[in-house]
């Protein structure tokens, strides 16, 4: 094994060299759009089915990653191995769906051995490969053109620029498809419940408020009520109340500097020490305007409020934890 150090130099150099190669030959894929892309969305969109997308090795990785960017972006996709389906696999196509094979070549025997079994049914196939005179490209209906002048790989063997082409043409198929349908922000959603993407689109103050204890005090309490309060509650905050009317705030801000000023607390009262006019937030608005809120003022909290009720405290850690920041 060589154990020599290689400079740092000729690595970035590599590293830049690959970037730069890829770089290009995406720049490239813009002079390959012909008709057959707008043909292919329109398929799509009245395909009364799913879009099988199939391949074998590396393009087989990424036909699961554009499956996987359809799905979420609202256009039903299943990914079927080209291997898989000459042993069995093909009934995963229905009547109704339309079937992308991706193949560089567009020549290998399982992409020969499988575009007649698609052929006999009724189902559009789009070819997405980087040579429009293989055998797949010329028994498909559309094609989605790939071509690059090299890979990345200095021994021209390892898929790689290839492969990003496959990706970016994949990308520009689902955004299209996305614009045009008019998927939002809140359809995105529905598809991301459970990840910080998904979040950031539904998660509301109200269900994260709901989570914590609700500090209060009025008005007219003494300081060490409201120290307790801080305390007990622990969130750094304690809302201050003038019967049901939200008139102020203290964190614990408000009680290290009252220490300092005050040698002697005793008859000290909430009122004396709170802000007034406290940054408050309703309780319906998204948790992410929420955080852009508190990095705007330079605040860690944020009064919640149901109309001109007091509901509770939404504080930044709420935030973090439920990996919105």
């Amino acid at each position: 094994m060589n154990n020599r150090l290689i400079a740092t130099d000729t690595i970035i150099d590599l590293a830049k060299k690959t970037i730069e190669t890829e770089r290009d030959a995406i720049a490239q894929l813009t002079t390959h759009l012909t008709d057959d892309f707008a043909k292919i969305v329109n398929c799509i969109i009245e395909a009364k089915g799913r879009v099988i997308i199939t391949g074998i090795g590396k393009s087989a990785i990424i036909a699961t990653k554009i499956v996987a960017t359809l799905n979420s972006t609202g256009t039903p996709a299943i990914f079927m191995h080209a291997g898989d389906a000459i042993h069995g696999d093909l009934g995963t196509v229905q009547d109704n769906d339309v079937v992308i094979c991706i193949s560089n070549s567009g020549n290998t025997p399982e992409i020969k051995m499988l575009v007649p079994l698609i052929k006999r049914g009724t189902n559009k196939l789009i070819a997405m490969t980087g040579n429009t005179d293989s055998f797949l490209a010329k028994q498909a209906d559309y094609i989605l053109n790939t071509h690059v002048e090299k890979e990345a790989c200095p021994n021209g063997l390892a898929p790689t620029t290839s492969t990003t082409a496959q990706l970016v043409m994949g990308d520009a198929l689902a955004i299209v498809l996305l614009e045009i349908k008019g998927f939002s922000s809140s359809d995105f959603a529905k598809y991301h419940p459970g990840g910080s993407l998904g979040k950031r689109l539904y998660l509301r103050v109200a269900d994260l408020v709901s989570k914590n204890q609700v500090p209060q005090v009025q008005k007219g309490e003494e300081v060490k009520k409201v120290i307790v309060e801080i305390s007990k509650k622990m969130l750094g905050v304690t809302a201050v109340l003038d019967g049901e009317k939200v008139v102020g705030i203290v964190t614990d801000g408000d009680i290290r500097r009252m220490l300092n000023k005050h040698d002697n607390i005793k008859g000290l009262t909430a009122e004396d020490i709170m802000t007034s006019n406290p940054k408050t937030i309703p309780a319906n608005t998204l948790a992410i305007k929420a955080l852009e809120h508190m990095q705007k003022k330079g605040i860690s909290q944020l009064l919640a409020m149901d109309r001109d009720t007091y509901v509770g405290v939404i504080h930044l850690h709420n935030l973090i934890n439920e990996g919105i920041l």
